[in-house]
């Protein structure tokens, strides 16, 4: 599986961006998708997590603001980002966990910058 995301760039706080992630390869329902972010000189947290299309979780930080969704069809994980703060800069990197019995497979697309600045 590969992962190809897009959407990123410079905002204005308040603004709104959205994010997608393409996969190449076969995904299927049961993968959990997920977007990560990490800021200059802080580690990689978790952002938003979809499984099977409708289980979604968020990091406090973000709930309220952002909404992850899937396309099973196209084999795309998106972010819509509302309400953009400046701590939301960050590069933003997609995720497919895969697990297969006690086995866990993980996927990580390259990053997408995302700038929170007037």
């Amino acid at each position: 599986v590969q992962l190809q995301a897009s959407g990123g760039g410079l905002v204005q706080p308040g603004g709104s961006l959205r994010l997608s992630c393409a996969a190449s390869g076969v995904i299927f329902s049961a993968d959990a998708m997920d977007w990560y972010r990490q800021a200059p000189g802080k580690q990689r947290e978790l952002v938003a997590t979809i499984i099977s299309g409708s289980n979604t979780d968020y990091a406090d930080s973000v709930k309220g603001r952002f909404t992850i969704s899937r396309d099973n069809a196209r084999k795309t994980v998106y972010l819509q980002m509302n309400s953009l703060k400046p701590e939301d800069t960050a590069v933003y990197y997609c995720h497919v966990r895969r697990t297969l019995g006690l086995i866990t497979v993980d996927y990580w697309g390259q990053g997408t910058l995302v700038t929170v600045s007037s």
